[in-house]
């Protein structure tokens, strides 16, 4: 029998979007977003928390991507080692990632046995175990993985330039936080941090795949709706210190024990979703994008002062970071690669450019977005994470959005937000060889002293 409820429905479908995408609210502020597709008999659940790295305070550095790992030891009704026993046992997978901005965990089962992600989700929202002897097994994995991350040398050289692009945003952390901060975290502050951002009225949930969607949003009603809503996020929310942009350009230089030679530039840019984030997927594109790009044609394959290069624009909720990464051919000068890049780096600010590249470049992005949306748990992950960091329209709007910008609208963003006095260039070189002591001659004598 058909009964009244709370919760608000949109509706937003297309014949060449990939998928029909209908969004509802419950009474408790849980957002929710069905992904009917029918290509596959598969459905994907993504539940996505509106919390990353950025909502750490300094004491609690590394306490999102630690709390996920804790999601998975346990609550009330699953136990350890059953979230990934019944998942494997139903023929499906699941994992988890941490952000900056956001938290998700997702399962991709058949479409006749999606349903219990939800119980598992909702049970772990409500009555997570976060078991002191678990916790502290636990933490000594995190703190091997960070000190994985220590021994290589491009994850340290973008960690050095982020915390020297961003001195007082938590966007300097790396997302995995710090030894220090993590070693003196307690059950109860991570149970604080679980009660302040995981309740439904901070999360949304994405159900994407071969599903009715009538069925779907009764089924996750009867799961979540009874759930408290909890603190509002503004509330949660601790104070950020806005960053204030250093004036002129920044060097950072490390060294490390092998042959090679490591070039790392960011740049501050701008919020996801904004005209300049479309702007400068069509830059990097247009840069690195394919054997045609710009530095790829130049720098590798041309002059080959580079054994590869790469761009990405990584736009977050407040403020982003366009990065290029170059690895220094070995027999080649790093200032003359430096040299080259800066005169087609200038070339850009300059010039806009020409028709056959930007026909190239939106060819290679339709390809891009074609890909990212070919499965459910893709087009899902997509979906979610526009959805809690803008817009979730823009999971469907985005490549309409990059098509449209212009040669000069490309020309225009790369000389406002990629100005060599606006980023951090940081190198990664060789250890000198140590100078060798003079060799002591030894006594022709037996037995004196040296």
């Amino acid at each position: 029998m058909p009964h009244k409820h709370a919760s608000k429905s949109k509706l937003s479908a297309s014949t060449s979007a990939p998928a029909k995408v209908r969004e509802h609210s419950l009474a408790n502020g849980m957002r929710i977003l069905i992904a009917e597709r029918h290509s596959d008999p598969v459905v994907a659940v993504m539940l996505w928390y509106r919390v990353g790295s950025r909502n750490e305070r300094e004491h609690e550095a590394g306490v999102s991507h630690f709390l996920e790992h804790m999601m998975f030891k346990g609550a009330e009704r699953f136990g350890k080692g059953e979230i990934d026993r019944l998942t494997t046992m139903l023929g499906g997978s699941n994992n988890a990632f941490t952000s900056c901005d956001h938290t998700a965990y997702w399962f991709e089962l058949a479409s006749d046995r999606w349903e219990k992600a939800l119980e598992i989700e909702a049970d772990r929202m409500r009555a997570l175990a976060l078991e002191p002897t678990e916790f502290n097994a636990e933490r000594e994995v995190v703190l091997e993985e960070l000190s994985m991350g220590l021994d290589d040398p491009w994850r340290r050289l973008t960690e050095l330039v982020q915390s020297t692009l961003f001195l007082r945003h938590p966007y300097r952390r790396p997302v995995i936080g710090h030894a220090d901060a993590l070693k003196q975290l307690s059950v109860a502050q991570m149970r604080d941090y679980w009660r302040r951002f995981y309740h439904p009225g901070n999360a949304t949930l994405v159900i994407c795949g071969d599903v009715d969607p009538v069925v779907a949003l009764e089924r996750a009603r009867a799961h979540f709706e009874s759930l408290p809503r909890g603190a509002s996020y503004e509330e949660a929310d601790p104070f950020r210190p806005a960053e204030t942009p250093e004036p002129g350009q920044r060097r950072v230089d490390m060294h490390w024990d092998d042959q090679g030679k490591r070039l790392c530039i960011a740049w501050p840019t701008v919020p996801v979703g904004t005209p300049d984030d479309h702007a400068l997927d069509v830059v990097s594109t247009l840069l690195t994008a394919g054997r045609l790009s710009r530095l790829q044609d130049r720098l590798v394959y041309e002059e080959e002062l580079a054994t590869s290069i790469s761009t990405q624009s990584d736009t977050r909720v407040e403020g982003g970071v366009f990065w290029l990464l170059a690895e220094c051919a070995q027999n080649a000068d790093p200032r003359e690669l430096e040299r080259v890049l800066d005169e087609e780096l200038e070339r850009l600010r300059r010039e806009p450019p020409s028709a056959k590249e930007l026909a190239r470049v939106r060819a290679v992005l339709r390809a891009s977005e074609a890909f990212e949306n070919e499965t459910a748990s893709d087009f899902a992950e997509r979906l979610g994470e526009y959805a809690v960091d803008a817009h979730w329209k823009l999971a469907l709007e985005s490549l309409e959005h990059v098509l449209a910008v212009d040669a000069k609208a490309v020309r225009d963003c790369a000389a406002r937000l990629l100005a060599p006095e606006r980023r951090v260039v940081g190198w990664c070189t060789p250890k000198a060889a140590p100078t060798k002591a003079p060799s002591r001659r030894k006594s022709a004598r037996r037995g004196a002293k040296q």
